[in-house]
């Protein structure tokens, strides 16, 4: 959370309204501080040139910040490597979907050492397709179905 720009008061409430834990800004800034150069060693990370399938998508929470209550999308960027194991690529946040904030997630997977990804899965992410095509230009892009929409869709038909 500190990582993306959370204060340690806003981590602090975080986890007081999350799951009860009174913890004091001075344990968070000495956790932060010992962790911080690990999850940068990890977010900065070598990446392999090809990844046949990725899978992109994000869970939205709401946030405290700066006495505002927002909210919050997370989104989890999942390869599939050539060996067939799964590899999170990076995890990054924004308060809303747009063509420019997927360029900058294309760019970072880029500049990182992905050439190449075979097939983006994603489930109809706004601003996507479009930063997709400009980045990885010969990505096939393909949409998870959810059950429930499958689900809805028959009984919409019957």
């Amino acid at each position: 959370m500190y990582a993306k720009g959370m204060s340690v008061r806003d981590i602090e409430d975080q986890l007081r309204d999350i799951y009860g834990a009174e913890v004091s800004p001075a344990l968070i800034s000495n956790i932060t501080d010992k962790i911080l150069p690990q999850v940068t060693e990890w977010q900065n990370r070598p990446l392999d040139d090809l990844y046949p399938v990725v899978f992109f998508d994000g869970v939205w929470f709401k946030m405290r910040k700066d006495s505002k209550v927002i909210k919050v999308c997370v989104y989890s960027v999942l390869g599939i490597n050539m060996e067939g194991k799964k590899e999170i690529l990076g995890i990054w946040n924004s308060v809303s979907e747009s063509a420019s904030f997927w360029t900058t997630v294309f760019n970072e997977l880029k500049n990182r050492g992905v050439k190449d990804i075979l097939i983006a899965c994603h489930d109809n992410l706004s601003g996507f397709s479009n930063a997709l095509e400009t980045v990885f230009p010969k990505t096939e892009n393909r949409w998870c179905i959810k059950k429930y929409d499958v689900a809805k869709k028959c009984i919409m038909e019957e």
